[in-house]
C-alpha cells in the first residue's frame, strides 16, 4: 500500500486526527478552568494558570530538539504511536487529579510525550511529498492543529453538562484506541533502509547523533529560519491560550461561549489560511524560488494589523474580524515553515531542524503564556496583545532581506 502514488496523502490524512489529538488534549485546559478551579482553588489566579500552562511549554521546548534527533534516527512510525499512545493516557489522568501538583505534574509529562510527535510526523510528510505538493500536504496536516484547537475549545461546554472530568476521560480514551488505528495503517518512508526496525539506529555514538545538530547550528541561513519562527510564536501561542479570556473580558460573555467562540474563530480562518497558502506557495516556488518565502511573509504580514485590532476591539465585528484575519495570516505561515527548512536542510536532519525550531518557539510561547498570565491580572491583556504587532514586523523584514534559498528542495 504504502508503494501506492495514494499513500502519501493517506499518510497525510493519519496523521491529519493525531495533529487534531495533539491540539485537542493541550488546548481544552484553557476553557476548562473556570469549571476546574471550583474543585482545584490554586486556579482561581490567572498567574498560577498561566504557570500550569508554562510548564508544558518548557518542558514540550526542551524535548523538542532531542525529539528531532530521535525521529531521523528511528522508525517514525512507532515514535508517533508511542507519543500518541502516552499523551492520550495523560490525558485521560488528568480527569483523575485533585490538586494542582498533580495537574502540573501531568502537563509536565505531557510537555515530553507530545513533543515526539510534530518533528516526526512534518519529516515524514515531507519525505513522502515533493517540492510540488509539500506545502500543500503540510497545509492539510495544520488543519488538524486548527481542528483540535477548535473542539479543545468545546471542553468548557462538556463540562458545564457533565463535568471538567468526562472532558479529559473522554479525549484520553479516543487517543489511545486511535494509537492502535496508527499500528495497522502508518508505514514509515520504504526508502529508508535506516528506519526499518522500531530502534533502528539510536544506541549510535555520539559523533553521529549531534552529527545533524552541529551541520545546522553552522549553517547561518538556519539560525535566520530559527528567529523568523520563534518571533511569530509569541503571539501565535498567546492567542491559543489566552484569546478565550480576551474574548470574556473584551465582550462580557461567559467562558463557556467565549472558548468556542474564540477557538472556531481561529481554527476556522486557519484552516482556509493554510490551504490558501499551501496551494500558492506550491504553485509559486515553481516560478520563483523565493515563492514560498514570499507566501509566508504575505500571511505573516496580515497578522499585524490583525493584533491591534485584537487587543484594542471591544465589539463582536472587531474582535471575530480580527481573530479571523490572524488566523488565515498565521495559516498562510504555518503552511510553509516546514517547505522553507527543506529549501535549506537535508531530508536527514529535518526532524533536528524542525525540533530545535519548534524549540525557540515553545520558548517563547511559555515566556509570552507567563507574562500575558500576569498581563491579565493587572488588566492589561488587551494592550500587550497588540504590542506584539511590531517585533512580528521586524521578524518579517529580516526574512524578506537576509533568507536566500538556492534550490526548491535541498538534496545535499
Amino acid at each position: 500500500m504504502n508503494r501506492s502514488a495514494k499513500y502519501p496523502w493517506i499518510v497525510v490524512a493519519l496523521l491529519w486526527v493525531v495533529a487534531l489529538l495533539n491540539y485537542m488534549d493541550r488546548q481544552m485546559l484553557s476553557t476548562l478552568k473556570p469549571s476546574m478551579q471550583v474543585d482545584i482553588p490554586e486556579l482561581q489566579t490567572a498567574a498560577n494558570f498561566g504557570y500550569l500552562m508554562a510548564i508544558f511549554l518548557w518542558i514540550y521546548g526542551f524535548m523538542s530538539p532531542v525529539s528531532g534527533m530521535i525521529a531521523d534516527k528511528v522508525n517514525r512510525k512507532w515514535l508517533i504511536v508511542g507519543s500518541l499512545f502516552v499523551w492520550s493516557a495523560v490525558t485521560l489522568a488528568m480527569g483523575y487529579a485533585r490538586s494542582f501538583e498533580q495537574l502540573y505534574w501531568l502537563r509536565a509529562v505531557m510537555g515530553i510525550s507530545e513533543a515526539l510527535y510534530i518533528p516526526a510526523g512534518l519529516s515524514l510528510i515531507a519525505d513522502y511529498h515533493s517540492s510540488t505538493t509539500r506545502s500543500l500536504a503540510v497545509g492539510i496536516h495544520m488543519t488538524g492543529l486548527y481542528m483540535g484547537q477548535a473542539l479543545g475549545g468545546f471542553g468548557a461546554t462538556i463540562a458545564e453538562r457533565f463535568s471538567w472530568q468526562q472532558a479529559f476521560h473522554s479525549f484520553g480514551i479516543i487517543g489511545i484506541v486511535y494509537s492502535m488505528v496508527l499500528i495497522i495503517w502508518l508505514r514509515e518512508k520504504p526508502a529508508d533502509e535506516e528506519r526499518s526496525s522500531p530502534i533502528a539506529e539510536l544506541p549510535q555514538t555520539k559523533s553521529s547523533l549531534f552529527k545533524g545538530l552541529g551541520l545546522l547550528l553552522t549553517n547561518l541561513s538556519f539560525w535566520i529560519i530559527l528567529f523568523y519562527f520563534a518571533v511569530p510564536s509569541l503571539p501565535g501561542w498567546g492567542v491559543k491560550n489566552w484569546l478565550p479570556t480576551l474574548f470574556a473580558e473584551n465582550l462580557g460573555i461567559d467562558m463557556s461561549k467565549a472558548g468556542p467562540l474564540s477557538t472556531i474563530t481561529i481554527a476556522s480562518s486557519s484552516f482556509i489560511g493554510v490551504i490558501v497558502g499551501g496551494l500558492l506557495s506550491d504553485r509559486w516556488v515553481q516560478k520563483n524560488i523565493k515563492g514560498r518565502m514570499y507566501t509566508s511573509a504575505i500571511g505573516l504580514g496580515l497578522t499585524i494589523p490583525a493584533l491591534v485590532l485584537i487587543g484594542h476591539g471591544h465589539t463582536l465585528l472587531h474582535i471575530v474580524g480580527a481573530a479571523f484575519c490572524f488566523g488565515f495570516g498565521f495559516g498562510m505561515f504555518d503552511a510553509n515553515n516546514m517547505p522553507i527548512l527543506c529549501q535549506f536542510v537535508s531530508r536527514k536532519y529535518r526532524a533536528t531542524a524542525y525540533g530545535l525550531m519548534n524549540m525557540v518557539g515553545v520558548f517563547a510561547g511559555a515566556f509570552i503564556t507567563d507574562l500575558l498570565g500576569k498581563s491579565t491580572d493587572k488588566g492589561n491583556l488587551g494592550k500587550d496583545f497588540a504590542l506584539l504587532a511590531g517585533i512580528v514586523v521586524i521578524a518579517l523584514l529580516i526574512q524578506l532581506f537576509f533568507l536566500k534559498p538556492t534550490s526548491a528542495d535541498y538534496t545535499e
